[in-house]
């Protein structure tokens, strides 16, 4: 695969980070294809299974270290009723590259080219879905591109629909400063409240740590009167939980603001273990809603 690439942290350590990363692919069911497609921003890295006639699903991960690889809990019961596309972010840590995307608009025309790469064509509809930042993404292409987007997912997504807490920031920022492993680890433990959590997954965001990415899009919230207008079906899940927004303000400023959206709050789960410690139950119900 290469290594990694971008300009960041000295501290990185790019074979830990590839033997972390492996580690959790290996999770992934047994027809996972690794696939590389070309983007005006660099190649993007996706994982692919499931039938290949099935309609096509695009999962977005987090940012940070989150990687697409964390899609495994949920990705072999996805791939039952669809084709399940799980990308790297470009800006993010992962084996997609990143070049020049500066623009919400540029993450629209990444993505436009990404799915053109892994064969879903402009005509085929397509559900999109995504975790934090990821879940940003989904949101502001839906926006941009409505006639694109069939169902879409959201799963515990940040600056959506409220702002960080200040307490989750200051945490973050050490860790944002200086990142090593004990940062993220220490901050994760916070976070989740101690929870124990997978650990090849946990292993993988501390090797994320000083990822050598390029710069993440990013920009504020979409416009209420903009969600107001989207007419794509939403199913948002919110991590009961969470310390990065109060998960009760963004259910309650989802239901105001989008007009066919479903919400639920997942229990006992925070913001940083999902995906990977998403109840069963949320899966069940997703795939339902997919299936609509």
């Amino acid at each position: 695969m290469g290594k990694p690439r971008g300009q960041g942290s000295g501290a990185y350590d790019g074979e830990a980070f590839r033997t972390a990363y492996d580690e959790v692919l290996a999770k992934w069911p047994a027809d996972r294809e690794a696939v590389t497609v070309p983007t005006p921003f660099g190649e993007t890295y996706a994982h692919v299974c499931g039938p290949r006639d099935a309609p096509p699903l695009l999962l977005l991960p987090g940012g940070g270290g989150a990687t697409s690889a964390s899609w495994f809990v949920q990705a072999a019961d996805l791939a039952r009723i669809r084709r399940v596309h799980a990308v790297d972010l470009i800006g993010a840590a992962g084996r997609t590259e990143a070049r020049g995307a500066r623009t919400v608009d540029d993450l629209r025309d990444w993505l436009d080219a990404v799915m053109a790469g892994l064969g879903i064509g402009p005509a085929a509809p397509v559900d999109l879905g995504g975790h934090s930042y990821g879940g940003w993404i989904a949101l502001h292409y839906a926006l941009r591109a409505p006639g694109r987007v069939r169902r879409l997912f959201l799963l515990d997504p940040t600056q959506c629909f409220a702002g960080f807490e200040t307490a989750y920031l200051l945490r973050a920022l050490p860790m944002l400063l200086r990142p090593t492993p004990r940062r993220v680890r220490a901050f994760l433990d916070w976070e989740s409240g101690g929870a124990v959590m997978d650990p090849d997954w946990l292993r993988l965001q501390e090797a994320a740590a000083g990822f050598p990415a390029g710069r993440p899009v990013t920009g504020p919230r979409p416009a209420p009167e903009a969600l107001r207008a989207l007419r794509t079906r939403v199913l948002l899940f919110v991590a009961a939980n969470s310390r990065t927004h109060d998960p009760y303000e963004v259910t309650a400023r989802a239901g105001e603001w989008l007009p066919y959206v479903e919400t639920a709050v997942l229990p006992d789960v925070s913001h940083h273990q999902l995906p990977v410690a998403a109840p069963s139950g949320a899966v069940r119900r997703l795939s339902s809603f997919l299936g609509v």
